[in-house]
């Protein structure tokens, strides 16, 4: 009992540090904004493909379909260059792994990994109108929680309460007027770190891939 109070006193620390860091970076990006006019602001929400895989790709699990929603915000430095900031629910994981335990033989069953997930990118925007971009950066997620389907577990406590990694994707902004824009992007992140807290065998870390949209507003 003991162990297991540290270790949610651990996560409820680390998630509340994640959200003030976030909440930070938001407030710099628009302060700075207000007084150089060059900040975006928006919503959005994608489809996910969630999975695991060890650290030299090898992949025995299937993919999950699962989804994500949050928040995003940018600061231009130039009409090519800009920092952004996410705060998106992302829900991981993989299906047709295998559970066990001392009640019942293994079985198969999905597993979903939630985390509150914080991307700070660079972004490069390209094209005549400067209407595509790349982004590139760190990502570091914060678990919320873990469960399997067919049991209904929460299986928390044998998972790490955080998850590095890098983000890399592209996307397409369409301009409704001067202050709005919808955008659609492909985007991706591979984990540098275990997921595992104990794990004898190979790391295995979290891969995903999304199609997400959104909208956009200049402040």
């Amino acid at each position: 009992m003991r162990k297991n109070s540290k270790t949610n006193s651990k996560k409820i620390i680390m998630f509340k540090k994640s959200l003030i860091i976030t909440t930070t970076l938001f407030g710099v990006l628009i302060t700075n904004a207000q007084d150089n006019g060059d900040f975006e602001f928006g919503v959005n929400a994608g489809l996910n493909l969630a999975n695991v895989s060890t650290i030299d790709g090898q992949n025995s699990a299937s993919t999950r379909i699962s989804f994500n929603a949050g928040v995003i915000g940018e600061y231009f430095f130039s009409d090519r260059w800009g920092i952004k900031a996410k705060l998106t629910y992302d829900s991981k994981g993989w299906s047709d792994g295998f559970i066990e335990g001392e009640d019942f033989d293994a079985i198969t069953t999905n597993f979903k990994l939630d985390y509150l997930t914080i991307p700070i990118t660079a972004n490069w925007h390209f094209g005549s109108n400067r209407n595509w971009y790349l982004h590139f950066g760190p990502y570091i997620g914060v678990l919320i929680s873990a469960k399997d389907s067919e049991l209904g577990l929460d299986l928390k406590d044998g998972f790490k309460s955080s998850d590095l990694g890098l983000a890399l994707g592209i996307g397409h902004k369409f301009e409704i007027n001067d202050n709005t824009k919808l955008f659609i992007e492909l985007d991706g992140q591979s984990g540098l770190t275990d997921i595992f807290e104990i794990n004898p065998v190979d790391p295995i870390r979290n891969t995903r891939s999304s199609l997400n949209f959104g909208l956009l507003f200049n402040l």
